[in-house]
Parts: C-alpha cells; sequence; structure tokens
C-alpha cells in the first residue's frame, strides 16, 4: 500500500536537515552566496555527479578550486588558454579533460549571451505540467550540438535528465537544505530527479511500477508526489535518498 502523505511530511521534517547535506555535491553549491557563483558550482557539481560520492566530491572540488571565490569571475575572463591549461588533466570516471573545457566554453557563452543561467532557462520555458519540455530546449540553448557523453545529456535520447533535474531541484526549491537562487521559476514544474536510489525507494513504496528509468518514469513518480504536493512536487526527494546515499537503513515500506 502506498503511504499517505503524513509518511513523507515526517521523513522530510526529519532528514530535510542541513547536517544531512554532507556527502552531496549539493554541499558546493551553499559555498557561495552570489546567485551567479552558486547556479555554476550547482550545474558543474551536478553535472558530474555519477558513480561514487566520494570520488564525487573530489573532482567537483578539482574544477571549482581553480576558480577561486567567485566561479562566475572566473569563467567570464578565463580564455581558453586558461581553461586548458587548469583542466587538460582532469577526469572524473568517464569524463575527460576535453569534455570538461567544452563545457565550461558552453557555459561561458552562454553566461555572456544570456546574463545567467536563471535568465537562459526563463528565455525557453515552456507552459505545461513540468519542466520536461523547456529541459530539452534549455540543453539546446546552452549546449547547442554538444552532446558528450558522460556530461552533457541528449534531449533525442529522452533520458531521466537525472542530473539536470538534480540541478534544478537545488536552484529553484527553497528550504533548509535546497538554497533555491534562481528566480521567477516555480517549483512546481519541477521533476524528480530520477537516480538508482529514488527509482528502488519509489518501487517498494508502490509509487511506480515502472522498471525502467527513463523520463516516462521520472513523470510517473514526480506526478504523484505533485498529488501531495502541487506546488512543489521534488520537496521529498532528498529526503527519500539519504538512506541511499548515506548507506543508512532504508525505511520500510507502509
Amino acid at each position: 500500500m502506498t503511504p499517505a502523505k503524513s509518511y513523507f511530511e515526517d521523513l522530510y521534517r526529519r532528514r530535510n536537515r542541513p547536517e544531512f547535506i554532507h556527502p552531496d555535491p549539493l554541499e558546493f553549491v551553499w559555498r557561495y552566496k552570489a546567485p551567479g557563483d552558486m547556479e555554476l558550482a550547482g550545474v558543474i557539481a551536478a553535472s558530474l555527479a555519477y558513480g561514487n560520492v566520494k570520488q564525487i566530491l573530489k573532482s567537483v572540488d578539482k574544477v571549482l578550486s581553480p576558480m577561486g571565490r567567485s566561479p562566475r569571475s572566473f569563467l567570464l575572463s578565463a580564455s581558453r588558454k586558461d581553461l586548458e591549461r587548469l583542466y587538460s588533466g582532469f577526469k572524473h570516471r568517464f569524463t575527460t579533460g576535453r569534455e570538461m573545457i567544452v563545457f565550461l566554453k558552453a557555459l561561458q557563452t552562454a553566461l555572456k549571451k544570456h546574463g545567467s543561467l536563471n535568465k537562459a532557462f526563463l528565455s525557453v520555458m515552456m507552459p505545461g505540467p513540468n519542466y520536461e519540455e523547456t529541459i530539452y530546449r534549455f540543453v539546446d540553448l546552452v549546449f547547442p550540438g554538444l552532446c558528450t557523453p558522460t556530461l552533457i545529456p541528449c534531449p533525442a535520447h529522452k533520458s531521466s535528465f537525472k542530473r539536470l533535474n538534480l540541478f534544478l531541484r537545488w536552484m529553484v526549491r527553497r528550504d533548509s537544505v535546497d538554497p533555491g537562487p534562481w528566480k521567477g521559476v516555480p517549483a512546481a514544474g519541477l521533476i524528480v530527479p530520477l537516480d538508482t536510489h529514488m527509482h528502488r525507494v519509489s518501487r517498494e513504496l508502490g509509487i511506480t511500477r515502472r522498471k525502467d528509468t527513463s523520463m516516462r518514469t521520472a513523470a510517473d513518480i514526480t506526478a504523484f508526489f505533485a498529488r501531495l504536493e502541487p506546488a512543489d512536487p521534488a520537496k521529498y526527494d532528498f529526503c527519500l535518498t539519504r538512506a541511499g546515499i548515506r548507506k543508512e537503513k532504508a525505511e520500510p515500506a507502509i
């Protein structure tokens, strides 16, 4: 039997707390105060959020540390030679230094053209029950023709876009865990980031019967939570995935 809303509210109250953020790449977003720096830290951290969490944290730090106090200021002024000098030797699992340089150059171009990733997203935001179509348009806008194997997802593949949805959750939601520096993007359109932890828990709790990790499954799970929290369907994502990431005992299904 699928749990009632009170079950999720209890998890939210107990687990959606700052002391439970580590280890999570989200912690890098909280290092900064300016929205322009937070969004860049967020998109870099979320894009590298695959594999072992300890290695993720090390890799994100390798990218952000050379940028100093302001990733935005660094990226706006960095030359191609600067990026090659700093990141040619970068490696995170299957992500190469060359991929990272292409990724950062695309972000640099987007910042110079739109002013921020927030404004870029707003410029392509579409009506609808969620941001699925907006996400595809956003990727095409910021990374035009630059789909890479590990960092930049291809809209044509219709994957769950887990890492981009994670980034959007961080940027849009605002509570004690999610910093929410973006403006003008309603949380109602967020899609639950579908990683292995969320997929497993959702099946255990009877939220979805789907066995794949496609965008359709992410939308199916999101629709369930939208019935509980229409204005904030990604509200319970963090507290539901804590057990898997922190290797705690999972909550029993009710």
